[in-house]
């Protein structure tokens, strides 16, 4: 048994949105370290409770950078950190991790082309912005396609939304377009971010256009990366807690979460627990972020097992290995 006192936290997170689902209150109410293995524990947990990790609204403040900026890790100094994450198309009873970066960072990014209004009926007379666009977005595609070797590390490039024009024979002055830029090196996101606006400030200039590229536009995170160390130390935990044969070595996913924050500051493991029912099709089920999102509570257990046992073999014993 250790004598030495050491920290641990674990991390709970609650969105009041359908995407997520609200294991907090498991933990909160059956959480047997509260309780019955309160004797057992050699250290301290602390739990957060944080909101916005979607990203604060533009112009505010939150989610796991604001925390830690306000000092959620210190008083007590925290050591190690575990987090987990439902996944809707993971089935439940199974747990996926990686060592190392195991979610991408991510910048948004924004893109302003202005060029000269005109009637529809004269082109001619217009620098038009659209095409432009249309251009630009063609472009970014060979960023990821013709840079990046995939077969090391994945990237994305990708416009989500474009806004431009008033009226079907308009042509506008400007056009504007957001999206979002993913990757796992220092190096990659250098290159992608110079080349989102070489491409964009060189195509406008080509038509005659401008283009203003703000990249990150409001939100920027890192890279969600599990230390290799403490990860190899506590996988015969998750394996002793699912079973080994349903705790899976998966690749690389190139969503982003805020956890990624945490683990910057601190050693920390980060994992996806099943939610999905036992007959699904891990293919057509429904994604997160999306109307049909759907999870099978009955892999709320397996989570609040795996968190208790991190916790107890952690401070038993695992830290020292």
């Amino acid at each position: 048994m250790l004598k030495s006192f050491k920290l641990l936290l674990l991390i709970v997170k609650m969105f009041f949105v359908s995407l997520y689902v609200f294991i907090c209150f498991d933990l909160l109410f059956n959480f047997p370290l509260h309780t019955s293995m309160k004797k057992d524990l050699h250290g301290t947990v602390k739990f957060i409770f944080q909101p916005a990790e979607e990203g604060a609204p533009v112009g505010e403040k939150g989610g796991a950078e604001e925390m830690v900026k306000q000092g959620v890790l210190e008083n007590p100094k925290v050591d190690v950190i575990f987090g987990l994450h439902i996944n809707s198309q993971t089935e439940v009873g199974k747990i996926v991790y990686r060592p190392g970066g195991i979610m991408a960072g991510v910048k948004d990014l924004q893109i302003t082309v202005k060029g000269r209004s005109a009637h529809g009926a004269y082109p001619w007379s217009s620098i038009d912005p659209i095409v432009v666009s249309a251009q630009i977005i063609s472009s970014l595609q060979s960023i990821v396609s013709r840079n990046i070797n995939v077969t090391e590390n994945p990237a994305v490039v990708t416009i989500g939304l474009i806004n431009g024009g008033s009226r079907f024979n308009i042509i506008p002055e400007s056009v504007k377009m957001q999206g979002t830029v993913r990757y796992f090196t220092d190096a990659d996101e250098k290159m992608i971010t110079g080349n989102v606006k070489r491409i964009a400030t060189k195509t406008a200039e080509a038509y005659g256009a401008t283009a203003e590229v703000l990249i990150p536009y409001s939100n920027k995170y890192p890279v969600t990366f599990n230390d290799v160390a403490l990860t190899a130390k506590m996988l015969p935990t998750l394996e002793g807690t699912a079973g080994k044969k349903n705790v899976l070595l998966r690749p690389p996913v190139t969503g982003a979460e805020d956890f990624s924050f945490y683990q910057e500051k601190v050693p920390g493991i980060f994992f996806f627990l099943g939610g999905m029912p036992k007959d699904g099709n891990s293919i057509t089920a429904p994604s997160h972020h999306t109307p049909d999102f759907f999870i099978d509570e009955s892999g709320f257990t397996l989570g609040v097992k795996a968190l208790c046992n991190l916790t107890l073999n952690y401070m038993n014993g695992a830290k020292n290995k």
